[in-house]
């Protein structure tokens, strides 16, 4: 029996999106091989406990992640999910690829490697190669991956030219012309989104990590412009890398934003652990549910690798807990005073 999970509205469109949604990264094998049973049943066991948003892209695994993605949805009727993908790069041949070995984070078999492209000609060359890697005619949302300064460093300001100057146009006509439903950004940081919004009108973003039970800094400013530009945010990360799922109280070294926590993040999330504790509140669960408080946040994407993983997530995310807790943290100044809490 499916559950019953909750839908939100992206942006001014007409698509509503499960508030749970699998991000399918694992399924490009990210750090660690999986293999092509073991990532059906993950997929499968999504759909039937009733999850109807899949997010991929062609960086995960080099198409690896497209071709499973669209294995498991193409049988399902089409009302029956929501899918988007991601533009930005290019999935090239590479007979050199040493496929033994991690690629980009990725133990992938695809003998590819990618290269940068926003521009018009790239982003639709991009968009009809998911479809073919998918085996999809329909994707409803086109993300475009990566841009902005973290990524490209000193060739930050050469690929938004890109983009401003030819990329946003082929989104603009895809989905003028009912190619594709909605249109966005999938990226790490916040000043990319409030660049892009001086170009054009985005259903959605896709940002990881910046909004979670660690970090509010977006509540201030940049969520408030969001809801006033009918903007949607999907949250990606809702672990910031993992610390918010393992925690800091094991023999295992906490990883934030890709990398070995810091000593002041390990010191917030004891503090935020204790307070778990004192309310008997799972640590993974408060980060998973704090964001979907905000209205500006659609639907919250954890990777999902596994099977036990997908039904473990739905447990996290249906635990309930008590309004006590989101006190507790704001009295301990571990929550800003302005972030939106679950009731």
């Amino acid at each position: 029996m499916k559950n019953v999970f909750n839908t939100r509205q992206l942006g001014n469109t007409n698509l509503n999106i499960s508030t749970l949604g699998f991000g399918a990264a694992s399924m490009g094998n990210l750090y660690q091989p999986v293999s092509d049973e073991e990532a059906k049943n993950t997929l499968s066991s999504a759909i039937d406990i009733g999850i109807n948003y899949f997010d991929t892209a062609p960086r995960y695994g080099a198409g690896l992640s497209e071709r499973r993605v669209g294995d498991a949805l193409r049988e399902l009727p089409k009302q029956d999910y929501i899918l988007s993908t991601k533009v930005g790069r290019l999935i090239k041949p590479d007979a050199k690829a040493d496929v033994t070995q991690l690629r980009h984070g990725f133990a992938t078999p695809m003998p590819f490697d990618a290269q940068y492209d926003y521009s018009y000609d790239g982003i639709m060359r991009s968009f009809e190669d998911s479809q073919q890697r998918l085996g999809l005619a329909e994707i409803d949302i086109l993300l475009v991956h990566d841009l902005g300064r973290d990524t490209h460093g000193d060739r930050d300001s050469f690929y938004f030219m890109q983009f401003e100057q030819g990329g946003y146009r082929a989104l603009d006509e895809l989905k003028s012309s009912g190619q594709i439903k909605a249109i966005g950004l999938g990226v790490n940081e916040v000043e990319i989104c409030k660049r892009a919004m001086n170009i054009g009108q985005f259903d959605c973003f896709l940002l990881a990590g910046r909004y979670s039970l660690l970090e509010q800094e977006p509540v201030n400013e940049f969520l408030p412009q969001c809801i006033a530009n009918a903007t949607s945010i999907i949250l990606g990360g809702p672990y910031n890398s993992g610390i918010l799922a393992t925690g800091v109280r094991t023999n295992k070294t906490p990883f934030y934003n890709y990398n070995p926590a810091p000593k002041e993040v390990i010191l917030k999330v004891d503090k935020i652990e204790q307070i778990c504790l004192d309310h008997n509140v799972t640590l993974a669960a408060a980060a998973l549910q704090f964001p979907l408080a905000h209205p500006a946040v659609a639907s919250v994407i954890p990777g999902l690798g596994n099977a036990k993983r997908v039904a473990k997530t739905v447990q996290l995310f249906n635990e309930v807990i008590p309004c006590a807790f989101w006190q507790d943290l704001k009295s301990e100044q571990l929550l800003a005073e302005n972030a939106p809490v679950p009731m």
